[in-house]
């Protein structure tokens, strides 16, 4: 059987992980639209029954939704950070590039994976009924995960049927909130009627178990916190087993808001550089960036722009910035997003260099897929030739 990418349940990961109908109550969500989505993992791993370290691995997500004729669409930049200790050594990185993802939601919850690349890893999850439910009470939805043990970048999406269980109520951190409870069973491959014929094609079984315990808030219907208990087994063609044992966290977080009051009179100041207010935060357009030719060195002359646009930044110590690099279409796709993408890294290295964190910056490539103006003739490409940072909020 093939999983496949529409699951029709009430999801929750997409819509800030809010909650609807605990109790004889009706919850409204009533945060910001845009969120950040996180998941951390604590797991230790063991190839063949022998210890090989402890996987630590953050992943985060900035989520803009927008409508659409068919609901809802949703638009996340993900990045992923991870290593893997043993003993007291570890390697951790520091500029992300972004990892794109979207997809839709209909009204009746329908959801469709438009932009597939792996994340989030878990699809809809947590969900509820819409009946209301007392405590003690529970009910079953289905989920989606998609996992990738070994870090091929091959993914494999696997059914998720979950028991959910409302337990109490209890106050976490200073705020009142809910406590549920969800457990799942790992059955995927060798043995079961579950196999992703688009993902990888080694992993041929996999099973174990899901313990978690969900935290909602009353006050805003929000998910605070997600922490999940794993034990499960990942099985390979080759005869290799991969085990791993911890914790996986789920949260929602919110950008700090900007006062564009203050920082658009700034920006405007500053030669060639256009402002745009966007969903997803306020984004400045860098226009005429001199590189060398098919290169991504800046070429002299760029320095007093770019300290201007880092003395902005530094404003911002607790932001995360978008930095996206275009290029003209001149027919050839994959070395135009790569070249974008280079970019986009050769900016954030000049700002780094003046004083802002590394760990702010989330680096993106788009070739030529989003053009500003006419490839036709040659201004139209000069304005394409652009980098675009967004103060994310």
């Amino acid at each position: 059987m093939k999983i496949k990418a529409f699951i029709n349940i009430i999801t929750l990961l997409i819509c800030p992980l809010t909650m609807a109908n605990i109790t004889a109550e009706t919850f409204r969500y009533t945060g910001s639209k845009n969120y950040i989505y996180v998941e951390r993992t604590d797991l230790r791993r063991y190839d063949n029954g022998k210890y090989a370290g402890l996987m630590s691995r953050e992943i985060k997500s900035y989520i803009t939704p927008q409508s659409s004729d068919e609901g809802f669409l949703y638009n996340g930049n993900f990045y992923v950070n991870q290593d893997t200790r043993k003993g007291v050594s570890f390697v951790t990185n520091g500029i992300h590039e972004a990892i794109s993802s979207s997809f839709l939601m209909d009204d009746n919850g329908n959801i469709q994976m438009i932009e597939d690349n792996g994340y989030p890893s878990f699809r809809s999850f947590p969900s509820f009924p819409k009946k209301n439910v007392e405590k003690g009470e529970t009910w079953e939805a289905k989920a989606e995960r998609a996992v990738d043990p070994l870090n091929k970048n091959v993914f494999t999406r696997m059914p998720m049927y979950i028991q959910y269980t409302y337990l109490r109520d209890e106050v976490y951190n200073g705020e009142d909130a809910y406590l549920l409870s969800a457990k799942w069973a790992t059955r995927y491959g060798s043995g079961t009627k579950y196999v992703d014929e688009e993902g990888d094609r080694d992993l041929v079984a996999a099973s174990g178990n899901h313990n978690a315990t969900i935290c909602i808030s009353k006050e805003n219907g929000k998910v605070i916190v997600v922490r999940d208990t794993v034990d499960e087994t990942f099985s390979y063609a080759d005869g290799n087993k991969v085990n791993f044992k911890g914790t996986i966290s789920l949260f929602t977080e919110y950008p700090p808001s900007i006062d564009e009051d203050k920082v658009v009179p700034e920006i405007a100041k500053i030669d060639d550089v256009d402002i745009e207010k966007t969903e997803a935060g306020l984004l400045m357009n860098l226009q005429n960036l001199q590189f060398k030719p098919d290169s991504s060195e800046l070429l002299p002359g760029e320095n007093e722009r770019l300290s201007k646009i880092a003395d902005i930044l530094k404003k911002f110590p607790n932001s995360q910035f978008l930095v996206e690099g275009h290029t003209a279409s001149t027919g050839n796709p994959k070395g135009e997003m790569n070249l974008s993408l280079e970019r986009a890294y050769s900016i954030v290295k000049e700002l780094v260099n003046r004083g802002i964190s590394e760990k702010q910056f989330i680096c993106k490539g788009s070739g030529g897929t989003k053009p500003a103006a006419d490839n036709a003739t040659p201004e139209g490409r000069a304005k394409n030739r652009r980098v675009e940072i967004t103060i994310l909020e």
